[in-house]
């Protein structure tokens, strides 16, 4: 990203670097949060987005690297701080023998100081406000984690840090907490989101950072990297695929081609090209004599995300093998 005067970020890291024991979680995380804008942070599982969320609100101290949060240099030692950030990371813990209500008041008294009247507000943003008075015990797991989201809400911070939000929201849930993170924005607030559900990310999200093997390979604003990137996936028969494998990967031959050999999706290749192109693909393989029985072409942000964490993932591991049991993998 361009650089931008520090007061205009809600967080910038340098170097983040964390180590558990010999295995490394993150491995110079440099990540630019502008303020005002919902952010979504992507990345595999193990790829160090948890660790980079407890980082950022003091849970853990990194070995290398340097934070910045809402302007500041920000450690861990830095408590005042965490007033201005409200946070959601993993499973919320409550008080299963007191109410929704009562829960909040007692995280109230042991933070900044919260107006009476800010419980019921946040509950009713949440939808919780009829369930308000019953004991935690009896909530849902989605409920529970709209409590959460409530709690961290609670001092109306200027940051907002929510890791994998939607986890047991139904699909009304879910709808309802995107407006919700979308008024905290219209108010000036930031709002980070790491989450696995991509396609809400890309309803959601105004800036997107992708993270793979404890490093940031793609961030930007959403709109600008899907404009830049693009996929046409098309399907062979799978005796036909060692014979399409060098045509397809001379199309994009400074990316990976994947392509899958066994199973219901057999004979399905990803060529990392722009969906304008799918045409040109088809042709090709139609000059070679073998005929696609399936033709895809789309810039959505799974396709992104895919393109990017797997050939990091193929840079950083074991070569696969060029015809395996199950994924051709990266043919690059």
């Amino acid at each position: 990203m361009t650089a931008v005067p520090a007061d205009a970020m809600a967080i910038t890291t340098r170097g983040l670097t964390k180590r558990y024991g010999a295995r490394p979680a993150l491995a110079g995380l440099d990540m630019n949060v502008p303020r005002g804008i919902v952010y979504g942070f992507l990345g595999p599982n193990g790829s160090g987005k948890t660790t980079t969320l407890r980082l950022l609100v003091g849970l853990l101290r990194p070995d290398a690297g340097s934070i910045e949060v809402l302007g500041q240099p920000f450690s861990w030692r830095d408590r005042r701080r965490m007033f201005r950030i409200g946070s959601l990371i993993e499973t919320p813990s409550f008080y299963p023998y007191l109410s929704g209500r009562d829960n909040l008041r007692v995280f109230g008294a042991a933070g900044p100081p919260t107006r009476p009247e800010r419980v019921g507000q946040v509950l009713s943003g949440v939808g919780l406000a009829d369930r308000a008075r019953d004991k935690v015990k009896t909530y849902s797991l989605g409920m529970k984690q709209r409590l959460g989201i409530a709690a961290a809400l609670l001092s109306d911070p200027e940051l907002l840090l929510l890791d994998e939000p939607a986890n047991g929201l139904d699909p009304g849930g879910i709808v309802a907490m995107r407006e919700m993170l979308r008024n905290v924005t219209a108010e000036g607030k930031t709002v980070v989101v790491s989450s696995h559900i991509l396609p809400e990310v890309q309803q959601l999200a105004d800036v997107v950072g992708i993270v793979s093997a404890g490093r940031l390979v793609s961030e930007g604003p959403l709109t600008k990297l899907l404009e830049a990137t693009g996929h046409v996936r098309v399907r062979v028969r799978p005796d036909e695929m060692v014979a399409a494998a060098p045509i397809l990967r001379a199309l994009a031959a400074d990316r990976p081609l994947y392509g899958v050999d066994t199973g219901a999706q057999a004979g399905w290749f990803t060529v990392s090209v722009l969906p304008s192109r799918a045409s040109e693909v088809n042709r090709l393989l139609a000059d070679a004599g073998i005929h696609a029985m399936g033709l895809e072409a789309g810039n959505d942000l799974e396709g992104l995300f895919l393109q990017l964490t797997q050939a990091t993932s193929a840079a950083t591991g074991p070569a696969p093998l060029p015809t395996s049991s199950g994924t051709l993998g990266p043919h690059g």
